[in-house]
């Protein structure tokens, strides 16, 4: 529901890294949060469909804007001049390689615009100026079809999002698919029809939905499990490609024939669900398929592309991740992402089967020594399998170290192995850190997850207390230092932790976290009203049920608080509004707890801009060392 990554450098190196800072007699020098929290230096690299450009986010006066450069020359420059919010959204190429569309919104409110940019006299359209609507998806822009561009917006109906085709050329802007009030997933086929749908029946089932043409009736394929999709369709469109889970319980990927029904599975994993897939610009043919266990995993289907997988995989270390392709396929952008380096891009030319390194996203991480990631695993309980992540600093035993507890918000994502700037933040100041894939989390098979169904506060909860309890057991953590950390839902269960556990942690950190499940639920965006009925079901129902969702309040228990706590919130933020943290504030206040309270004016669900990450990394460094004993910058 909602969603949430230094080369040691021995003492005497400070003389040649004059940018390292040692602190409390450590030789371990301390990274600037600036390094690690600052606008990266470059990022987001993508090719233009001709595989002579190149785009990436960059920082102008601090602020990420969009950047174009002709590959193999060091002419750089900024096309765009946002100088209030980062860019950071959606960003792709025009076909007609000088145009770049990107999607902003306003301070965070997440009502997305679509717009683009001329890379040659900078020259910037907004294609939905409309107020108050959100640009959602991109469905389709397919070399085939370079002048269309499917998209969904809610523009008609906030509660609802329609799909319109826009003109590129002309900027006409039709709507093409009318949303009767229960579609929540669109799909086109290789054409740019939209010819299947997902939708939200009363009793919170789903049902696929196809036709033969847009002007042929919808018809009933197949019931559907919330969590499964449809992602293509096949070239003749006479079969889409399906996540299905039906009659499984780690989902696998299918064709499925539009006329009978009937599917023939492509693949499936024993342990894991299938993350996500690659098709041909061409031709839609499936090429490759992701599935991500403690690392992601890449399967190669099409033959052409064995020797090209193994040759870009070759390139650098770390986890490979393809980034866009050109329009013919024969240049690749693929970033390696790694536990203990910044994130680093190359472009690969499948005609000469050469790589050539573009550049690492932070290059000043690389003058510091970062820690290591462990995938760990425990047993709850209750008996289930919890996986989950340990870091740990750099030139300390895993013995007896204060630790965080870093919950990954969602909840209906998955914590994943890799550089991350909070994790390598908290492993330099000296602490473990620890993060759980509780019940819940995607990846492990609906079992897993409708094991979390009904349980925020409850056994996601314990399998949080689990983890410490095995960290303790372990000899890893000092059961009188311990931390809990997060945001959205992280943030919630860091509440929960203060409230539900008071003696387990010694201080706590809410990013945007709800407090009350009542409020929260009842001031959803409207566009979240189709996915009540699976609320109900995941969370609890508002109607019947809200003494039980106020047992899972951590408001209704802020009685029971008696450490620190700091709070963080967006003021925009339409998804955990600011009233679900001015609640708590105001109960903190009343019970005379320690608290501190950062509000962000100008930001939403999270923290985008650079000056308000870096005022509150400051913060929360400063409330950690206070209270878990660890390093600080100042």
């Amino acid at each position: 529901m909602f969603k949430y990554k230094t080369i040691f450098a021995i003492s005497f190196l400070s003389l040649l890294f004059p940018g390292c800072i040692f602190n409390n007699g450590s030789n371990i020098p301390l990274i600037p949060r600036k390094v690690l929290f600052g606008n990266p230096q470059k990022t987001r690299a993508r090719i233009s469909p001709d595989g002579q450009k190149l785009l990436y986010l960059a920082p102008v006066n601090n602020i990420r804007n969009i950047w174009v450069k002709t590959i193999g020359k060091n002419d750089d420059r900024p096309i765009t001049t946002q100088q209030k919010r980062d860019i950071h959204a959606h960003v792709f190429w025009a076909l007609d390689n000088n145009h770049i569309f990107y999607k902003q919104d306003n301070a965070g409110d997440e009502n997305w615009h679509l717009l683009m940019v001329d890379i040659n006299t900078k020259e910037k359209k907004d294609i939905t100026p409309f107020k108050g609507a959100k640009v959602d998806a991109i469905l389709a822009y397919r070399k085939q079809f370079p002048n269309e561009i499917l998209f969904t917006m809610n523009k008609r109906d906030p509660k609802v999002f329609d799909v319109y085709k826009l003109n590129v050329k002309t900027g006409e802007l039709k709507m093409v698919a009318q949303n009767p009030g229960n579609i929540s997933h669109w799909l086109a086929d290789f054409t740019n029809k939209v010819r299947a749908a997902k939708a939200a029946k009363p009793d919170g089932t789903y049902e696929l939905l196809v036709r033969d043409d847009e002007n042929s009736p919808w018809k009933m394929l197949t019931k559907f499990p919330y969590d499964d999709i449809m992602i293509a369709f096949s070239k003749d469109g006479s079969k889409v490609y399906v996540i299905d889970s039906r009659n499984t319980d780690k989902n696998q990927l299918v064709t499925m024939d539009i006329k009978t029904g009937k599917t023939t599975t492509i693949i499936q994993d024993a342990g894991y669900d299938i993350e996500g897939a690659i098709f041909s610009k061409e031709n839609n043919k499936l090429q490759a398929v992701s599935i991500y266990k403690d690392k992601k995993n890449w399967v190669v289907l099409d033959d052409a592309l064995k020797d090209d997988f193994a040759r870009m995989q070759a390139l650098d270390e770390g986890e490979m991740a393809v980034a866009n392709q050109d329009n013919n396929e024969q240049k690749w952008i693929v970033a390696f992402n790694k536990d203990d380096a910044p994130l680093a891009y190359w472009l690969f030319d499948r005609d000469t089967k050469k790589g050539t390194f573009l550049f690492v996203d932070r290059p000043e991480l690389e003058k510091y020594k970062l820690a290591k990631t462990e995938a760990v695993k425990f047993v709850s309980r209750d008996g289930l399998t919890i996986h989950g992540y340990l870091t740990c600093p750099v030139g300390k035993a895993k013995k007896n170290l204060p630790l965080i507890l870093f919950v990954h918000g969602g909840p209906w994502v998955r914590d994943k192995w890799g550089y991350d700037s909070r994790v390598q933040w908290f492993a330099n100041r000296g602490y473990a850190v620890l993060q759980v894939n509780y019940r819940g989390s995607t990846g492990y098979g609906k079992k897993f997850i409708k094991a979390g169904n009904k349980q925020w506060g409850g056994k996601m909860h314990d399998d949080l207390v689990d983890a410490v309890n095995w960290a303790v057991k372990k000899g890893i953590a000092n059961p009188k230092k311990v931390a809990i950390f997060g945001g959205s839902y992280g943030g919630y269960a860091a509440l929960v932790g203060a409230t539900f556990t008071p003696d387990l942690f010694c201080c706590a950190v809410d990013i945007v976290g709800p407090s009350n499940l009542i409020t929260l639920i009842k001031s959803f965006p409207p566009y979240w009203k189709i996915f009540l009925e699976t609320i109900k079901k995941r969370v609890g129902d508002i109607e019947t049920e809200q003494a039980f969702l106020k047992s899972c309040s951590p408001l209704f228990k802020a009685d029971k608080i008696k450490i620190p706590l700091l709070i963080v919130q967006g003021a925009n933020d339409p998804r955990v509004k600011k009233a679900e943290a001015d609640q708590i504030v105001k109960a903190l206040k009343k019970n005379k707890v320690d608290y501190e309270y950062l509000l962000f004016e100008d930001e939403g669900h999270g923290l985008v801009k650079e000056k308000n990450k870096l005022k509150f990394y400051k913060s929360a460094e400063k409330f950690f060392a206070k209270h878990l004993g660890g390093r600080s910058e100042g």
